[in-house]
């Protein structure tokens, strides 16, 4: 199954033409919003420190999880 996404509006520039693995082992800061100081409380309050293992995470996931759940409903 082909996916695409818009890398502008979700990375900062420095990231948008890296390989997905790459982008994946990128500090959270390569996410377009997420300053340097937003990814060092990231990594403080929950020891993420790549956007990979910040998609990875079970916070993040049950979340989404629930989100979803409450737009199908």
């Amino acid at each position: 199954m082909a996916v695409t996404a818009d890398l502008q509006k979700v990375l900062d520039k420095a990231y948008q033409d890296k390989s997905l693995e790459e982008i994946l082992d990128a500090p959270v800061e390569a996410l377009a919003g997420v300053s340097v100081s937003g990814g060092k409380l990231i990594r403080e309050a929950l020891g993420v420190k790549t956007i990979g293992e910040l998609g990875r995470n079970k916070y993040f996931r049950a979340a989404q999880a629930l989100a979803a759940l409450a737009d199908a409903s």
